[in-house]
């Protein structure tokens, strides 16, 4: 039986590119030859620097564009990822025509003069613990006139005119800092929104001393004590450049429902996915996503460890495809907490000698 021919193949990787000052540390003693060839041959297609206080993260900016989401022209977009109403059609709700935000219970931690997010991710919040603290909030919602939904256990999503036009930040562009310049603000003035701000006291003092969060602390975790406000929107017509998408990430799940395509699971492995084509024309989208806790708690060993596993899983077979013919070209937009690059290699490139980007070139400063 012939070898399946691999059209074109994009692989989105949130938190896969450190700082330059972060380089030394995430790049020691890795041996990663399929890598540092891709790199050296690609086309570069896009640089995005970014800006230190930009409140949401380049990957959602990305597949925001990708899918005319936001207009890529606009300067006012530059900071736009309204990704709230797709993450909820993603997990199962209706969004209708209605503006909402996705809202997350979340653990900040008390720090010398400041508070400081913590990954929510890292929280190791149950099901029925998270059922439990929305049954608790759930009343103070809707007693300020606000709508709520809770198709998944730690991600809810509220809509109503007491909000007004807020601009969140993603709890990752937020945690690990002081939270106080990534709080929710009304997105025309800047001002510091007051639903916001009674609708979040009023969850902190309900959940304070709940038997819940004491029992979390007898066995070492994090009390969850406050609520993470993000990616307010409302639906749009978008359209898809990817004929295949297969991501775990609830935003690109639901732009690819809003755009006509079921999404997958993301494979294992470059094995896995050429196994599991099924000839069809177009480009497929794979978003990888090993670096994001690593990344946001500067843990490199494990970032170094994520990255040895897609050089052997991914990197190195996909190299020997587009050496051999059978995959048409890979495209990489390896993402940090600020801006990105996009790449392309396909064959003809590989043979380009001449071309010896290292690695370091690529940093985002």
């Amino acid at each position: 039986m012939p070898t399946p021919k691999l059209n074109d193949l994009h692989l989105l990787l949130p938190f896969a590119l450190p700082s330059a000052a972060d380089a030394a540390n995430a790049l020691h003693t890795l041996a990663r030859p399929a890598l540092d060839r891709l790199l050296a041959r690609a086309t570069l297609d896009e640089r995005v620097i970014g800006e230190d206080f930009q409140r949401t993260l380049p990957h959602e900016r990305w597949i925001s564009r990708q899918f005319g989401l936001v207009n890529e022209s606009s300067k006012q977009a530059a900071d736009e990822a309204p990704l709230a109403p797709y993450m909820l059609l993603a997990d199962g709700g209706i969004p209708g025509d209605a503006t909402w935000a996705c809202v997350e219970p979340v653990h900040v931690r008390i720090a010398r003069d400041h508070l400081v997010l913590i990954d929510p991710a890292t929280l190791g919040v149950e099901d029925q613990e998270a059922r439990t603290l929305f049954d608790v909030v759930k009343p103070l919602i809707e007693d300020l006139g606000l709508t709520i939904q809770a198709p998944q256990s730690v991600r809810w999503y509220v809509t109503g005119e007491s909000l007004g036009t807020l601009a969140g930040a993603s709890p990752l562009r937020a945690s690990g800092r002081n939270i106080e310049i990534w709080l929710p603000h009304e997105a025309g003035t800047g001002e510091r929104s007051r639903a916001w701000m009674k609708l979040q006291n009023e969850v902190q003092m309900a959940w304070f001393e709940h038997p819940l969060n004491e029992a979390r602390e007898m066995r070492g975790l994090p009390a969850i004590n406050s609520i993470w406000l993000h990616a307010q929107g409302a639906m749009r017509s978008v359209t898809s450049p990817f004929a295949r998408v297969m991501s775990s990430a609830a935003a690109t799940r639901g732009l690819a429902l809003a755009a006509d395509i079921v999404p997958e699971a993301p494979p294992a492995s470059f094995e896995a996915f050429a196994a599991s084509q099924n000839q069809t024309d177009g480009r497929t989208l794979i978003e990888l996503d090993p670096f994001s806790a690593p990344f946001i708690e500067q843990d490199w060993a494990r970032w170094n460890q994520a990255l040895g596993t897609l050089e052997r899983n991914w990197f190195a077979p996909a190299l020997a495809a587009l050496e051999n013919g059978t995959l048409g070209a890979l495209r990489l937009t390896l993402c940090s907490d600020t801006g990105l690059v996009s790449l392309t290699i396909t064959r003809g490139a590989l043979r380009k000698f001449w071309r010896r980007r290292p690695i370091a070139a690529l940093f985002i400063e």
